[in-house]
């Protein structure tokens, strides 16, 4: 090992020495953030350097959960759009959903992106599903919104199919999947609609969303070309798409619970969305459970310990709003 590699390990240690104390997970104590980085640069070294545990991105399927893959819930042309489902082998009675939905700025991404937490909370007794939904590269909004809104529907629909509580669905979304997510809880159950096969309600009982847009009429995200790609139009051309795309705009007394993850390192959805976003929620009446993590970036839970810390406050959000009557 270099001298230079022994002095970056050393100095890195430093910066991550709180990170690596183990936290106490009873309910008394519940764990506090953890411990972040002064900027960027130094988390890259660290990760490059093997300081930042990483969770596992292709987990093995234990042999108690049923893996139902390439299930398709709405044919658009000759677009077959299709989710997986997960769920133990043993459930004895109807179970929560929860609904993963994959980011990747609506360019990019795949629905098995997210199976890490798919195996863990099929595990903790809940189905799990992660779906497809048409990138922009292929139809532009709001095409991605009313293929996710329309799997919310075919899910419901088909609940006894897959031994799932109808009444009981979640949404979760990083990055551009938590744009979707959010913009399913709060617009309209009737809004953006189009081409479902199945007319059961779109609604849903809460919702997580880690680190997603909030507002794509600030200046930032008028200038991003993932949203004038998602969008396909600019700002100056018609302004009035940008709202309507905006989850902010359908934010309304007796939506979802919503819970939120953001890292104050975020380069690509600045913390000031979530900061408004949680403000937002509070001014009009809806349950807002805001997680704001210094030192942490975009998909920043593939951290293991900002997963595990992200995990834990999931459990209680959907004990409450998924497990109880």
């Amino acid at each position: 090992m270099t001298i230079k590699r022994t002095l970056a390990i050393l100095f890195l240690s430093f910066f991550i020495l709180g990170a690596c104390i183990s936290q106490n997970r009873g309910k008394e104590n519940p764990p506090k953030p953890p411990r972040g980085y002064s900027g960027e640069k130094i988390l890259k070294l660290a990760i490059a350097v093997g300081l930042v545990d990483l969770i596992e991105r292709n987990p093995e399927i234990p042999d108690y959960i049923d893996e139902i893959k390439n299930v398709t819930y709405k044919q658009v042309g000759d677009i077959s759009l299709q989710m997986d489902i997960y769920k133990r082998k043993d459930l004895a009675e109807d179970a929560p959903v929860i609904v993963f939905i994959h980011g990747g700025s609506w360019t990019k991404g795949k629905r098995s992106d997210y199976l890490p937490y798919l195996l863990d909370y099929a595990k903790k007794g809940y189905v799990t599903a992660t779906i497809t939904y048409r990138l922009s590269q292929i139809a532009m909004f709001p095409a991605a919104l009313e293929d996710t809104k329309c799997a919310v529907r075919w899910i419901r629909a088909h609940a006894e199919d897959f031994m799932i509580d109808s009444e009981k669905i979640a949404v979760v979304g990083g990055s551009a999947g938590a744009h979707l997510a959010m913009m399913i809880a709060y617009s309209n159950e009737n809004e953006f609609d189009a081409g479902c096969s199945e007319t059961a309600s779109s609604k849903v009982q809460a919702i997580v969303n880690l680190y997603g847009p909030v507002d794509l009429t600030t200046e930032y995200a008028r200038e991003a070309g993932s949203v004038i790609k998602f969008l396909g139009a600019t700002y100056q051309d018609d302004p009035q798409r940008y709202t309507y795309a905006s989850p902010k705009t359908y934010i309304s007394p007796g939506d979802s619970p919503t819970l939120i993850f953001q890292g104050t390192l975020d380069s690509l959805v600045p913390v000031s969305q979530a900061d408004s976003l949680h403000v937002w929620l509070e001014k009009a009446g809806v349950y807002s459970e805001y997680h704001r993590l210094k030192g942490w970036p975009h998909t920043m839970d593939l951290s293991k310990k900002v997963n595990d810390y992200c995990q834990y406050y999931m459990d209680a959000f959907f004990e409450k709003y998924l497990r109880t009557d």
